[in-house]
């Protein structure tokens, strides 16, 4: 298995329509604005965050069950940012829509300047074969309010190629995240 760099992520995302809308290169500047940059990177591909928001709220004091999950536990919000409580946490989601192919797995990571700030991003592995908008949760490890920005870099996603195709892919398995759009809560 290696680890694939910019020219093989830009002929899958061409070939493939593997990342969808891409950017082939990395986007520092809109309107004459610096933003936190997305794109392809030398060995990855750094993911923007939509415009809609699920900000983790106590006030209806449930428990956090991913068995039974209330979604009346999270502020829905459309907005070109979004404040996450201290201590708590947000769900959004990717613009890029992903296809990932059969021999593929993907890591996310976040990008060191929203770490640098106490913000965590957490993406489980995009497995072989899955494919949607991946949801993103950012978690506020400061005991402030912060702020992250919809339209601009919050994570880039490494991809690895494998020698052989999996035996049994996401797809194959009938994953219950297949296909999602929009910020998706937990299933089981």
């Amino acid at each position: 298995m290696s680890i694939k760099s910019d020219l093989w992520i830009r002929r899958m995302a061409q070939q493939q329509h593997m990342i969808d809308p891409f950017e082939p290169g990395q986007v520092r500047h809109v309107d004459g604005r610096r933003i936190v940059s997305y794109g392809t990177s030398s060995y990855g591909y750094d993911v923007r965050c939509a415009s809609e928001f699920k900000v983790f709220t106590n006030i209806n004091s449930t428990i956090v069950d991913p068995k039974s999950f209330d979604p009346n536990s999270f502020v829905e919000m459309e907005s070109d940012s979004c404040i996450i409580p201290p201590n708590s946490f947000a769900l959004a989601r990717t613009v890029e829509y992903f296809r990932i192919p059969r021999n593929v797995l993907v890591v996310c990571l976040g990008k060191s300047t929203y770490a640098r700030c106490g913000i965590i991003v957490n993406v489980t592995p995009l497995e072989p074969e899955w494919e949607g908008h991946v949801t993103l949760e950012f978690s506020n490890t400061t005991p402030l309010p912060a702020r992250i920005y919809a339209n601009e870099g919050v994570a880039q996603m490494l991809f690895f190629e494998s020698d052989e195709p999996c035996e049994t892919s996401y797809r194959d398995r009938g994953g219950k995240y297949q296909g999602q759009t929009g910020v998706t809560l937990p299933k089981i």
